[in-house]
């Protein structure tokens, strides 16, 4: 199977951005990214790498019970 390449125009319409910001991704080298002349695409795969690897979980409060101050 081989991994769809998008334009940095359908990578800004995922992540829902503008086109500056998958630009910027490329110019500071924190996404993968493949020129095809001076064409410049994103895998698929390299899109949802990013998304996963910059999701921020929940915290999960416990409350052990009310305290009251002596």
């Amino acid at each position: 199977m081989t991994d769809r390449l998008l334009t940095v125009e359908q990578v800004a319409e995922r992540l829902g951005t503008t086109v500056r910001f998958p630009r910027r991704l490329i110019e500071e080298r924190r996404i993968t990214f493949v020129k095809v002349g001076r064409h410049v695409r994103i895998p698929e795969t390299a899109v949802l790498a990013f998304v996963a690897s910059n999701t921020v979980e929940p915290v999960t409060i416990r409350r052990a019970g009310l305290r009251r101050a002596a």
